[in-house]
């Protein structure tokens, strides 16, 4: 624990947002770099900078299929009066012995392929005959099916500049340039790159593995029969979801009975496979809460720094909360609340900050904006909390999405923002200015 939790001990205490986010990122560290094969990397945050070894193209290549040609030899040509070249044979891509390219002559050339010596330019097929004779062509016949075409003489109908149709070598980066920089997510066009210029493996941070459970006797697994006093369990749906959405692997454990031992008998299982922990609900002041009494203590003998603290905050939703670290590699772990949008909003403020840092992201927040709010009626807080209501925002103006009420799924599937009411505001009116979150 940090600083923050020490200055006034005691379950009395109200802590912040900013004090409690601060203590899980201070705790949380990035985790420890590994060398991964390319596809294996696919979002993982670069370590170290990335220097291009061979230039790209490594050489002179056509874009184009069509002949390679020297400019003078095409200069002024016409439908009337086309030029009429020599052709020496095919230039295929990844072909190493290359046939030049003398006065009057013309190579047969395929995109990618290496442009010949002696050749200066590359006319695109449809300029020409394609060695058939039969006029402009729209294209460039198999070989096996047009033998002609590699060899005798190609008609060119029009000029073409030097280089033209021609990708110089280096033109997409040199050799000794910088291709990537420490702290990139690596995505398809960086993977790309690295397979471009001959990287097989990159040393990257991991994509840290999240469980995610939920806990409460009354769930049930969607796709089954709901009894009377039964919700369908969406916490756990919403929260794995939400952590692959932030970089994490997420594995879902599903919900756990009310019951501490079997709790804690779970997460020992699944520390294996954790660099975080997070669970939902149980965390408040109920006879059931049965997160707070398995994990209050767990630790704390036998892994000294280990154990989980259970907090009030000054927000809502989301007041009870729940923070620590157990077992013994000492794994993060966040207890969020059990209501829908309570865990949610938790979630957003406080776990997907502390996946970034795994990651080792120097960002780790979501960005936020300033916007317009339109409503029909003021909206309250309570004095002294910072609130967190769902919002849609567009173009500068953010609207109140639903109720205040933390069990209001629909309405959270509509938000796109939280609309953000300080903790020395009690009510905001339609046109006033206020800090939004967003969340796509």
């Amino acid at each position: 624990m940090s600083d923050a939790a020490s200055r006034t001990p005691g379950p009395d205490r109200l802590w912040s947002v900013d004090e409690h986010l601060q203590d899980v990122l201070t705790t949380v560290r990035p985790l420890e770099p590994i060398e991964l094969q390319l596809l294996d990397a696919q979002g993982c945050v670069l370590v170290e900078d990335v220097t291009v070894p061979v230039s790209l193209p490594p050489f002179d290549n056509s874009s184009m299929d069509g002949y390679a040609v020297r400019v003078a030899d095409v200069a002024g040509a016409s439908e009337e009066f086309p030029a009429v070249l020599e052709v020496v044979g095919d230039v295929a891509a990844g072909q190493a012995d290359l046939l030049p390219v003398g006065p009057g002559q013309a190579a047969r050339i395929m995109t990618g392929a290496p442009l010949p010596p002696g050749a200066e330019t590359v006319v695109p097929v449809e300029w020409t005959d394609g060695g058939l004779g039969e006029g402009p062509v729209s294209g460039m016949r198999a070989r096996a099916l047009a033998p002609q075409g590699a060899e005798g003489h190609v008609r060119v109908y029009r000029p073409a500049e030097a280089r033209a149709h021609v990708r110089a070598a280096g033109s997409d980066v040199k050799a000794g340039d910088r291709a990537l920089v420490a702290g990139t997510v690596l995505g398809p066009p960086q993977i790309a790159l690295l397979a471009a210029i001959g990287r097989g493996t990159v040393r990257v941070r991991p994509r840290p593995r999240v469980v995610v459970l939920s806990t409460g006797s009354e769930l049930v697994q969607p796709g089954e029969e709901l009894a009377s006093g039964q919700i369908y369990d969406s916490n756990s749906f919403a929260l794995t979801a939400a952590a692959r959405d932030a970089g994490a692997i997420a594995y879902r454990v599903g919900a756990v009975a009310d019951d501490a031992e079997t709790l804690r008998s779970t997460i020992d299982d699944q520390l294996v496979r954790a660099d975080l922990m997070v669970t939902t609900g149980g965390v408040s002041v109920g006879a059931y809460d049965v997160v707070k009494e398995a994990l209050s203590h767990i630790g704390d003998e036998d892994e000294p720094g280990g154990g989980v603290e259970f907090r009030k905050l000054a927000m809502q939703p989301g007041k009870p909360q729940g923070f620590g670290s157990i077992g013994p590699d000492h794994t993060p772990l966040l207890a969020l609340p059990g209501n829908p949008v309570s865990s949610y909003v938790s979630f957003e403020l406080f776990v997907r900050p502390a996946i970034r840092t795994l990651m080792g992201l120097p960002d780790v927040h979501r960005p936020t904006a300033r916007a317009t709010l339109s409503a029909e009626r003021p909206l309250t807080s309570p004095k002294g909390r910072r609130q967190f209501l769902r919002g849609a925002y567009a173009d500068g103006t953010v609207s109140p999405v639903g109720g205040t009420g933390s069990h209001l799924i629909a309405a959270l599937a509509q938000a796109d923002a939280l609309i953000v009411v300080p903790e020395d505001v009690e009510s905001v009116a339609s046109g006033d200015e206020v800090e939004v979150v967003l969340l796509g």
